[in-house]
């Protein structure tokens, strides 16, 4: 074990050759991911939020933030949820005032679906502080070591996104 509680080499092998600051690397990764999970818990609990609602209301902010218009299909869509479910999701958003429906502006039997004011306030509020700390670490970056890191986690993306047919001889299925 480590000192922050690590196994040595967690499920990535038992390798004699492995790399320790390779595993270090993935080990903070790892760290990084279990912090930012327990954020986004936090936000829901203090939004009184499920998962998928927030995420709702992050693609919305994105869309309005670009100059688009959401319907509910493109919405749920992207969140990959049924029609019911969505429907579920956008009554239950428009009853707690964080989106609104309304006229889409060139189709009049369409609606879009639209953050309210109060909800992109009570979002700032929620998450601005953290934000701030995150953006000033990465501007304290110098331009190369910004470059090595979105690399970095370009490449850590694809690698996740790779789908195996099978897997290595020897590795663990567990992920």
């Amino acid at each position: 074990m480590d000192a922050h509680g690590h196994a040595k080499g967690y499920w990535y092998g038992k390798d004699p050759g492995q790399k320790e600051l390779a595993v270090g690397v993935l080990n903070a990764l790892r760290d990084y991911r279990v912090s930012e999970q327990a954020m986004r818990k936090r936000t829901r609990s203090s939004m009184l939020m499920g998962e998928k609602d927030l995420l709702a209301l992050r693609y919305l902010f994105e869309a309005e933030a670009d100059g688009r218009v959401m319907k509910p299909k493109d919405l749920g869509d992207r969140l990959g949820i049924t029609s019911a479910s969505m429907t579920t999701l956008i009554d239950r958003l428009v009853d707690s005032g964080h989106i609104r429906r309304e006229p889409h502006p060139t189709d009049r039997r369409a609606l879009i679906l639209r953050p309210t004011p109060a909800s992109d306030q009570e979002v700032r509020h929620t998450l601005g502080a953290m934000h701030r700390r995150m953006l000033d670490i990465a501007a304290s970056l110098s331009a190369g070591e910004a470059q090595v890191v979105m690399g970095f986690l370009q490449q850590m993306s694809a690698a996740l996104d790779t789908v195996d047919d099978e897997p290595e001889a020897g590795g663990s299925p567990h992920s």
